[in-house]
């Protein structure tokens, strides 16, 4: 195969996260966003070491599995992979995929271990509780967009109107917030050229409550009385409630959603879920798994893990613990549990859930926990993982493995990430024993991963 070249095949598999394996006439590429069984046509990008890669151009014969995807807006947004095969099929893509991974990791393992298949999502459709909306424009100078990004563009943005991944308030919200800015022909930020107003629409709702918290996100390079916008949203006939209403300030280069500062134009700047029996206080910017539902089953299944291996006199250590819900969940079990969070507001935000749930064996500390585990004079019975999508610091896992603990519970967001860690775990005399996927994603190509590693004798 050489660069530039146009070439027809059909689709082997999909590797993790959304890279299909074509076979052509002229050998094997990776045609990215194609589905198991189609035939494609695709132009060749690149070629590395004899491993070449395709822009998919187009979709000649759908797979035998295909549906009719229950989503306009699917192929032109980027948000999902997998939402035009039945959720069965996604199911198997998915359980195929962290398989194959953790076979390959553990390749050196001297034990089998037992992988147990893949979970699902309690609910396919409508299971996020947050959504970061941008703001832009489909074509070039054309009118007002407020979704995602159009599928491989960093600039062009859909209006995500009927997206199947969240519930009618957020479709409502958006309508009404992008018809209000359109009205009075409110200038977009653009990224190229670093001038304009709106950023993004951050919407968050929580499955058990039905609290809804929403922040719209701008430069400060207009100013612009938002109130009307405030009341407007407040009119809207909700199946949830509105509690807060926010409006955050970003200059910022970076396409990211930050807050320099924040105002509040409404009620409160928080909102309550609840997970597994216990309340948890959220704000703007805390992390939270996406889909509610799907945590109980995600931490239910950590739980499970867990069983007998944390004694009652036992120390917990839960890296990474964001706010503190597997920390929370692992209190009443152990003597003391210990999180440590990089971002302050979150570690903030767990200290507040653990005194609203009556915990007082939890004990939170911000920092990065490649310097934190330095500076910690107790010792863990158990650590509990739970990383960023990169993974664990390669100079942060010498010093959890030094720990020499009986168990490690890993979850992992990204299999690729954990597959690399897992490497070292068992160079360094550790091995897994069970491993699990979560689907917390429905319909895009990620996938979460539980595994137990014990030491071995």
């Amino acid at each position: 195969m050489k660069k530039g070249q146009v070439c027809e095949g059909i689709v082997e598999r999909v590797d993790f996260p959304n890279k299909g394996i074509v076979k052509s006439e002229g050998g094997t590429c990776v045609v990215k966003n194609s589905l198991p069984g189609q035939k494609v046509s695709f132009c060749v990008n690149k070629v590395r070491k004899g491993k070449a890669e395709g822009r998919l151009l187009s979709v000649i014969e759908k797979s035998p599995k295909e549906t009719e995807s229950p989503c306009p807006h699917f192929g032109d947004c980027g948000g999902c992979v997998f939402i035009s095969l039945p959720y069965e099929e996604q199911l198997k893509i998915k359980e195929e995929q962290v398989k194959k991974l953790l076979d390959t990791a553990l390749e050196g393992q001297e034990r089998e271990y037992l992988f147990e298949g893949i979970k699902a999502s309690p609910s396919p459709y409508e299971y996020r509780n947050k959504m970061e909306f941008s703001f832009g424009d489909e074509v070039k100078d054309g009118p007002l967009s407020l979704g995602m990004h159009k599928r491989g563009s960093f600039y062009d943005i859909v209006t995500v109107s009927e997206c199947k991944l969240v519930d009618g308030d957020y479709r409502r919200i958006l309508k009404a917030t992008l018809s209000y800015f359109r009205t009075r022909d409110t200038a977009f930020y653009h990224r190229l050229r670093h001038e304009g107003f709106l950023r993004h629409l951050l919407v968050r709702k929580a499955s058990k409550t039905g609290e809804i918290l929403i922040a719209l996100i701008t430069t400060t390079q207009q100013s612009m009385d938002l109130s009307e916008w405030a009341e407007s949203l407040l009119k809207l006939e909700l199946d949830g409630k509105i509690v807060g209403i926010l409006h955050t300030k970003n200059d910022s280069v970076a396409d990211v959603v930050k807050s320099d500062e924040t105002a509040l134009l409404y009620g409160q700047d928080h909102f309550y879920e609840e997970l597994l029996g216990l309340r948890f206080k959220i704000s703007q910017f805390s992390f939270f798994q996406t889909n509610s539902l799907g945590a109980e089953i995600l931490y239910d299944t950590v739980r499970e893990y867990v069983g007998k291996s944390v004694k009652k006199d036992g120390v917990v250590f839960d890296l990474y613990s964001g706010t503190g819900t597997i920390a929370q969940l692992m209190a009443p079990v152990a003597r003391k549990v210990i999180g440590v969070e990089i971002v302050e507001e979150a570690v903030q935000a767990a200290k507040e859930n653990a005194k609203l749930n009556g915990l007082s064996n939890c004990e939170f500390i911000a920092g990065d926990v490649l310097k934190v585990l330095d500076e910690l004079a107790e010792k863990p019975d158990m650590i509990l993982l739970d990383p960023p999508r990169d993974g664990i610091h390669p100079k942060a896992l010498p010093k959890i493995i030094a720990y020499g603990v009986e168990n490690i519970i890993y979850i992992s967001c990204k299999p690729t990430s954990l597959a690399r860690d897992l490497q070292v775990f068992l160079e360094n005399g550790y091995e897994v024993e069970r491993g699990v996927a979560v689907d917390q994603f429905p319909w895009t190509g990620n996938i979460e991963t539980v595994c137990l590693l014990s030491k071995k004798p």
